[in-house]
C-alpha cells in the first residue's frame, strides 16, 4: 500500500518541485501535530490566513451551526443569506464610510480580477499601474499586474496596458495619468519581504488618483484583519483607497475573498451588463460564519491591537547574530539573514526544532514571522529559543 507520501506526490497537482512535505493529522491553536505526534509550532499561519489560529472553539462552533442551516444555496448575488449579509456589514463598519459595499468571492486572486474589472467599468479605461515585486495572484489577470518577471514569462501574452514602477519611487506618481484605470498596490509588500511604505508615498499614490480620476486599489490580503497591529492598513495609514481587497483571514481559515468598494462605484458591475461579475460559491455560507465568527474574535480580545506588543517581543528575544534585521510591522515580519543558503537552511530545517517557517516570493534571503496573532508571550519565547537554536546549528555546519 502506498504513503500518503506517495499519493501526494503521485495524484496532486504540485507547485514545486521541492514542497515541504510535512504530513499534518490536526492543528490547534498555534501547533499543528504529525500522525506520529511530532509537534510544529506555526510561524507561517498558512500564509496570514489563520489569525486566531487553528480551529478557534468560537469559529468550529460558528461553522457547525451554519451547517445545520443550510449550504450553497444559489450562486452569489440572489438570494438573501444571512451570514453573508452580517459579515458584510460588520466589515464595513469597520471601514470608512465610503468603504460600504462588499463584494465576496472565493480567494485573493479572484478579487483582485473583480477589483481590476470594476475599476475599468466605472471609469472606461484600460491602464493598469502596478508596483515590481507585487504579489497580487496567479490567475491571468492577477498575474499581468504582478510584480516579477519570471513568473509571469511562460504564460504570455496577458493583459496588455500594464505599467509597473517601483514601490515607494516618486516615479510611479508619472505613470498615473487620465488614462489609468486604476493603481493597484499592497500598503505593505508582503512578498518583497514585509517592505514598509516610506513617507507620504501613500498619500501621495491617492491624490495623483485623485487628480487624473484613476481609482487607488489597497490588495490587503496578508494585511488585513489585525496583522500589522491595526485592523486594515487603510486604517493604518489613514488612506482611503476606492477599492479594497481582502482575502486569505477573512475566512477565518476557510476560502473566502471580497472586494470593497464604495455603492456607487459597486453598482457598475450591475447593468450594461448585467453580471459584470459573477461567481458560484463566493460568500459561501459556511465561510462568511467563520470569518465573522473569527473578526469577532479578533475584536473581543483586542488581537489587533496585541499584534504589535508581541511583535516587540519577536525583536527582544530573536537576538542572533545572524539576523541583520527584523523588518516589518506587527506579526507580519521579515528575518533578514542576507544570505539565500541561509535562509533556505533555517527553514528547510526549522521542522527539526518543532517550528514550521516560510519563504518570501521575492525576498531570497530573509524568512516569514507570521504566526497566528493568538500566539501566546510564553509561545513567542519558545519560538525565539527554537530560532536561536536552529541559527546556531547552521552557524555551527558553516565553520
Amino acid at each position: 500500500m502506498l504513503t500518503n507520501r506517495q499519493l501526494f506526490l503521485r495524484h496532486l497537482g504540485l507547485t514545486s518541485s521541492s514542497p515541504m512535505m510535512l504530513e499534518i493529522e490536526k492543528a490547534e491553536g498555534v501547533f499543528m501535530y504529525g500522525p506520529a505526534g511530532e509537534k510544529y509550532l506555526d510561524l507561517v499561519s498558512g500564509v496570514s490566513v489563520s489569525n486566531t489560529g487553528h480551529r478557534h472553539p468560537k469559529v468550529v462552533e460558528a461553522i457547525k451551526n451554519q451547517v445545520d442551516l443550510y449550504l450553497h444555496l444559489m450562486v452569489y448575488g440572489e438570494i438573501i443569506q444571512s451570514p453573508q449579509v452580517k459579515y458584510a456589514e460588520k466589515i464595513t463598519s469597520l471601514l470608512p464610510g465610503e468603504l460600504d459595499s462588499c463584494f465576496f468571492v472565493n480567494s485573493g486572486s479572484e478579487a483582485v480580477e473583480g477589483a481590476l474589472k470594476l475599476a475599468k467599468r466605472y471609469t472606461g479605461r484600460s491602464r493598469l499601474v502596478s508596483f515590481r515585486k507585487s504579489y497580487h495572484g496567479s490567475t491571468h489577470g492577477a498575474l499581468s499586474i504582478q510584480g516579477e518577471e519570471k513568473f509571469k514569462s511562460s504564460f504570455r501574452p496577458l493583459l496588455p496596458d500594464v505599467f509597473l514602477s517601483e514601490f515607494n519611487n516618486q516615479e510611479a506618481l508619472d505613470l498615473i495619468t487620465g488614462l489609468t484605470a486604476c493603481v493597484i498596490v499592497e500598503p505593505v509588500q508582503a512578498e518583497a519581504g514585509v517592505i514598509l511604505p516610506e513617507g507620504n508615498f501613500l498619500k501621495q499614490l491617492r491624490d495623483k488618483c485623485t487628480q487624473t480620476g484613476a481609482l487607488l486599489i489597497f490588495d490587503e490580503s496578508q494585511t488585513g484583519f489585525g496583522r500589522l497591529g491595526s485592523m486594515f492598513a487603510t486604517t493604518l495609514f489613514g488612506v482611503i483607497p476606492d477599492i479594497l481587497v481582502l482575502a486569505k483571514a477573512i475566512g477565518g481559515g476557510l476560502p473566502l475573498g471580497a472586494f470593497i468598494s464604495s455603492t456607487e462605484i459597486m453598482s457598475k458591475l450591475a447593468f450594461d451588463p448585467p453580471l459584470g461579475h459573477i461567481t458560484t460559491f463566493g460568500g459561501h455560507p459556511v465561510c462568511c460564519a467563520a470569518g465573522l465568527a473569527s473578526l469577532d474574535v479578533i475584536l473581543l480580545e483586542k488581537l489587533d491591537k496585541e499584534a504589535g506588543r508581541k511583535s516587540a517581543l519577536f525583536r527582544k528575544y530573536l537576538n542572533h547574530t545572524s539576523v541583520i534585521e527584523i523588518r516589518g510591522a506587527g506579526l507580519l515580519l521579515a528575518a533578514v539573514l542576507g544570505d539565500e543558503k541561509r535562509a533556505q537552511y533555517a527553514i528547510t530545517h526549522a521542522p527539526e526544532f518543532g517550528l514550521v517557517l516560510d519563504y518570501f516570493l521575492f525576498c531570497s534571503d530573509a524568512f516569514r514571522i507570521a504566526p497566528p496573532l493568538t500566539i501566546s508571550d510564553e509561545e513567542i519565547i519558545y519560538a525565539c529559543l527554537q530560532l536561536t537554536k536552529l541559527l546556531d546549528e547552521m552557524e555551527r555546519n558553516e565553520r
